[in-house]
């Protein structure tokens, strides 16, 4: 298949971003687009130059998208960074000690003991299982009124839910989806604003109104995490250890295998809440983001109908194959690339340090590594800010900067669940294109707005229409 056949060409058409423009912000402006949506602070340098240093609301900051010095912060000198104070306050409230947010030791010991449930030995045992909620997705789409209008975005927070309910905590969370799903929503659009309060440093005990609008929704966490862990135990209880082997009894039995210790309750009850919420809300607005480019490029969606129709049956092999669905999985990884899950990453620096290109960047200065600037740098890609899916398909994949392109972050705080949310998306959206058609029925375009995740401001709605697949 000819790469130029997949190019999404039309003439002024490109999928919808804020634009950048070139006058500076005052301190109050600033604040108000941090609290509204983030993405709107960058200005027009911010996509030409590499390094930024100066000094801003934050104190001095560094806004790095150069490739080498976000591996000399990320990697070899990850030590030296921490996660920053802002970036805690927003998401440790409901997503408590787990691995998005722990810190040194206590972190250490969790990545260690969860790194053996996502090898990929483990998750090519995981892969055949999510092929069920996707077919009941798919099915649940083609029993709706033809022409019907959905709003897509709860479908693929819903599709992916029941993914992680039945391959990691074997349905002990199955039913739940909408209510978490409700949580998860509210929680994003009140905590994960950036609260004024907390950008400028303001002590802990001072009422923050997204926190306390954002109470009823890590309650339930709490509650139903607390719900989950109690029949697990009782079930260990009258089972034989390792009956029924999944992330869950994996935290429960878990030992460090450094120091044979245990994660404590907090710390089981806070992954369990990471893995739920963030884990299943970046591959939820993935596929959401994904379905819309589709809809927007009727070549590549052809193709991409094409190539699921071919692998048959056995998505799933196909998805892990690496070959199999290569359109698919390219597809997805530009979606990642235009609308990043986690669209910034930040680090205080400890001490004073020296980036390669000879910068310093003092003790206590904000590191940022945004991957929407990254992935449309001007510098890094090629027509950066349209949608090319062929830059990603094999023999053009490699010639990306490994530190130019990071959807799931990098270095020793890379995404432990990278390989699972791709074969995943990669399983759901191909069985989704094997029955189904999709148009963007928006009076306008999504606009992404930054909550934590990348989400579309007002839902995806959609006209979902079944597709006729070829005889034979």
């Amino acid at each position: 298949m000819a790469a130029a056949s997949l190019a999404y060409d039309q003439p002024g058409l490109r999928p919808p971003a804020p634009v950048p423009g070139e006058r500076e912000f005052g301190r109050l402006e600033m604040l108000l687009r941090l609290r509204r949506n983030p993405l709107t602070i960058w200005r027009a340098r911010h996509f030409r130059e590499r390094i930024i240093a100066e000094q801003g609301l934050f104190g001095f900051n560094v806004v790095l998208s150069d490739p080498v010095a976000v591996r000399h912060v990320l990697v070899d000198n990850a030590a030296n960074y921490r996660k920053d104070a802002l970036q805690r306050a927003i998401l440790a409230p409901g997503l408590g000690e787990g691995l998005l947010t722990a810190e040194g030791d206590s972190w250490k010991r969790a990545r260690r003991t969860l790194a053996p449930l996502f090898t990929p030995r483990a998750v090519a045992g995981l892969a055949g299982r999510m092929a069920g909620p996707a077919e009941h997705c798919a099915e649940r789409f083609v029993r709706q009124r033809p022409g019907r209008t959905l709003d897509i975005a709860p479908e693929m927070t819903r599709v992916t839910y029941d993914i992680l309910a039945e391959t990691m905590f074997s349905n002990a969370i199955a039913g739940g989806a909408e209510a978490f799903g409700r949580a998860l929503t509210r929680y994003f659009e009140t905590q994960g604003r950036i609260d004024p309060l907390d950008v400028v440093g303001a002590p802990s005990w001072i009422p923050r109104i997204g926190r306390w609008r954002a109470r009823p929704a890590i309650s339930f966490f709490e509650n139903e995490v607390a719900a989950i862990i109690a029949a697990r135990r009782a079930l260990r209880q009258r089972e034989p250890a390792g009956t029924r082997p999944d992330l869950l009894d994996a935290l429960l039995a878990a030992r460090d295998p450094e120091t044979g210790e245990g994660l404590s309750e907090a710390e089981i009850g806070a992954n369990i809440i990471t893995f739920i919420g963030a884990g299943h809300e970046t591959t939820a607005n993935t596929l959401t983001w994904t379905l819309y480019l589709v809809s927007q490029a009727p070549a590549i969606s052809d193709a991409l109908e094409r190539e699921a129709d071919a692998a048959a049956d056995d998505l799933a092999g196909a998805a892990l194959s690496g070959q199999g669905l290569a359109l698919t999985r390219a597809v997805i990884e530009e979606a990642m690339r235009l609308y990043p899950p986690a669209p910034i990453l930040s680090r205080a620096a400890s001490a004073d340090d020296r980036l390669p290109d000879g910068s310093e960047v003092p003790a206590g200065a904000l590191v940022v590594i945004a991957p929407y600037l990254l992935h449309r740098h001007e510098t890094l890609w090629s027509e950066p800010n349209h949608f090319r899916p062929e830059r990603f398909l094999p023999g053009r994949r490699e010639t990306i900067d490994r530190y130019a392109y990071l959807p799931f972050g990098a270095g020793p705080r890379i995404c432990i669940g990278l390989q699972f949310a791709m074969v995943e998306a990669v399983i759901v959206l191909a069985t989704l294109l094997r029955r189904l058609r999709f148009a963007h029925a928006g009076e306008t375009q999504p606009v992404p707005v930054q909550r934590v995740t990348l989400r579309p401001a007002d839902g995806m709605p959609m006209r979902v229409s079944k597709r006729d697949r070829p005889a034979g």
